[in-house]
């Protein structure tokens, strides 16, 4: 019986470090949360008015952040049209309640191509003020780089384009990070819920693990797909543990009869 437990142990640990394995596998690309960090005082952007700003005096209401890249062929259009239309179905005012925040994150793109891609959703959001409530901001590398690595958000450069996560980053007015929504469609009561605990201060985890665990993001397809193999490893190697235990369980002893 021990040995059958220390089989078992070790089976388990193994799927543990499997787990852990694959997940740092992927953090060079995806999101490594932040919770209860701060965003960092010394962040340079430019904003639409072509002057250079620090982004943590731009945080004084809960705020929506997202990063992407004004060129991109992939998810980054997906990302900026889930946050538009949940923009649109809020009941809270954009600009009073809370803000948007968008940093490109490509130093080669400067802040009027920035400022041309906010005015395409401009035209989209007819009953929100995104003139200050939807700002948008770029950069150079070294700011660039710090304020990515500050908030977990890991991407690679793959020919002229990047490899790169969907997610907004929701902070607290004072720049804490308190949640993360990853996706590029996001449910107005899950979106609002993140605003008004930000707005406290309070933070919450995401599924954020299981999530890099189950997908890997594919280059050629720009999006995420279920990761087939490692998923039905997993299984597998999952149920030939519980027939292991099942038939360890039930394993017949062997009975003393008192001899005639």
């Amino acid at each position: 019986m021990k040995l059958s437990l220390l089989l078992f142990f070790t089976c388990f640990l193994y799927l543990q470090i499997l787990f852990s394995q694959d997940v740092k596998k992927q953090v060079e690309v995806g999101i490594i949360e932040h919770l209860d960090e701060f965003v960092p005082s010394d962040i340079q952007l430019m904003n639409e008015d072509g002057k250079m700003v620090n982004l943590k005096d731009q945080i004084d209401k809960p705020t929506a952040l997202i990063f992407v890249y004004f060129r991109c062929p992939g998810i980054c259009t997906p990302l900026m049209d889930g946050v538009a239309d949940v923009i649109q179905k809020l009941d809270m005012k954009l600009a009073e309640d809370y803000q948007v925040i968008t940093i490109g994150f490509d130093p080669r793109e400067k802040i009027d191509l920035a400022i041309k891609k906010k005015k395409n959703y401009q035209s989209l959001i007819t009953n929100q003020n995104t003139d200050d409530g939807w700002r948008f901001f770029t950069s150079d590398s070294a700011n660039i780089a710090r304020v990515t690595e500050a908030l977990g958000f890991k991407y690679i450069k793959a020919g002229t384009d990047f490899t790169h996560a969907a997610t907004v980053i929701v902070l607290s007015p004072n720049g804490k990070i308190t949640r993360y929504l990853n996706g590029t469609y996001f449910l107005p009561f899950e979106f609002k819920l993140a605003l008004i605990e930000a707005s406290k201060g309070h933070s919450g985890p995401t599924m954020n693990k299981i999530l890099q665990f189950c997908y890997s993001y594919d280059p050629v397809g720009k999006a995420y797909v279920l990761n087939v193999t490692r998923l039905s490893g997993t299984l597998i190697l999952s149920l030939g543990l519980i027939v292991f235990l099942v038939l360890i369980i039930r394993k017949p002893r062997k009975r003393n009869y008192p001899k005639n």
